[in-house]
């Protein structure tokens, strides 16, 4: 396990579980959740390549913290198939305070664990992580 700046450690299976989906496109998405007991970040759940972005958005508790990555495949004006992974940070602003610092503190230690993210998005309501906004920064 990493350790973030926040003392909050990665498990190696947040990192093996991204390189199958940035290599294999085994998942579509998978949400990581920090475990305050454990003091580490771990894979809380993960979406089959069948899966869409209306399944992600519902993955993410209402009123708390997660990090996630999520595989967006889209077609260019030119007709040819791309793949873009988003990292996002959802902090919702009915969260506790606490859960916002801890997740706020260890992001960026986390984040550069998981490399070949092409995008990174925080969002504190939904509308900050629309198909739209997705689509708007893909292409």
């Amino acid at each position: 396990m990493a350790n973030a700046a926040s003392g909050i450690a990665v498990s190696d299976e947040c990192k093996l579980k991204f390189l199958e989906l940035k290599r294999k496109k085994t998942y579509r998405y998978i949400v990581f959740k920090i475990d305050e007991k454990a003091k580490g970040v771990i894979v809380e759940k993960y979406g089959t390549p069948e899966e869409n972005y209306d399944d992600f958005t519902a993955a993410l508790p209402e009123n708390d913290c997660r990090y996630a990555v999520f595989d967006f495949d889209f077609v260019t004006d030119e007709n040819c198939q791309k793949s873009k992974i988003f990292f996002i940070a959802w902090s919702p602003d009915t969260a506790r305070v606490k859960a916002k610092m801890i997740y706020a503190s260890s992001k960026d230690r986390f984040r550069r664990e998981l490399d070949g993210v092409h995008y990174e998005l925080q969002a504190t309501d939904p509308t900050e992580m629309d198909i739209e906004v997705i689509k708007d920064r893909a292409n």
